[in-house]
């Protein structure tokens, strides 16, 4: 029997880069997979999966794992609001959350428009809040009740711009507050902080600029959306039952010496 057997786990963003890798590795470990996002093809990227051709479903297929496409803009309250209720009328509960979805435009607050800012805010964290907040009563009638959210590294600092060191910082104080809240009910909610993960997220860096950051790194490598995923699974099992409330950085050492 494998760990999540007879799991039903929801996967915002799950089509490209963190997503599909937490959506794969859930389903290795026999989760039924629900995968959402805006598109359903892989983001193509400059210098990590430049050369992806399957969907994370037909992935999720060809390795004996079960799973469905939802089509949803976290940013439209409706499309959250049906995709909540396709969940509750196909398997009447929900076990997992991962909040991965998130957006970045580059920008410094003498650049960014405000429309920009609403864009990226209104992903990264208000539709983490909306999603969340819709799937509560679906996360009860699970034996282990399970929110993820995807914040990053720069959640503890400025840089990165405005709009997504802030919404990232966001989701750390949300983290805190759901868990007071949902506890009563053996919901746990935890967040994981990403550093440098190869994704097409990284495309508006320079070559040089990503090779003198790893540079920095206690580890020589960067990350991958593998490596995200392990912590998601860990945070889903009964082995964390009793973490709640708190952040993981998983970032070979990056912000170690700040």
């Amino acid at each position: 029997m494998k760990k999540f057997d007879n799991s039903v786990c929801l996967v915002t963003g799950g089509s490209s880069g963190i997503g599909r890798g937490v959506a794969i590795e859930f389903a290795k470990e026999g989760a039924f997979v629900v995968i959402t996002d805006i598109q359903e093809n892989p983001k193509i990227g400059k210098y990590h999966d430049t050369d992806l051709s399957t969907t994370t479903l037909e992935e999720i297929k060809n390795i004996g794992g079960k799973g469905i496409f939802i089509k949803t803009d976290l940013s439209n309250d409706n499309d959250i609001k049906n995709l909540v209720e396709k969940i509750k009328t196909d398997f009447e509960k929900l076990d997992i959350l991962v909040n991965n979805a998130g957006i970045h435009i580059p920008g410094s607050i003498e650049d960014l428009s405000i429309q920009d800012w609403d864009l990226v805010t209104g992903v990264n964290i208000r539709g983490i809040f909306v999603l969340s907040k819709n799937c509560i009563e679906l996360l009860k009638t699970s034996d282990r009740g399970r929110i993820i959210h995807i914040a990053s590294v720069h959640a503890f600092g400025g840089g990165n711009g405005p709009a997504y060191a802030s919404s990232k910082a966001g989701i750390i104080n949300l983290t805190k507050d759901m868990s007071l809240s949902l506890g009563q009910y053996g919901i746990t909610v935890n967040a994981i902080c990403p550093g440098y993960i190869e994704t097409p997220i990284q495309d508006y860096l320079k070559p040089e600029e990503i090779e003198s950051f790893k540079e920095t790194l206690s580890i020589k490598r960067l990350g991958k959306p593998k490596d995200i995923a392990n912590a998601a699974l860990f945070l889903a099992s009964e082995e964390s039952e009793w973490i709640t409330g708190t952040s993981i950085v998983v970032d070979g050492g990056g912000i170690a010496a700040i």
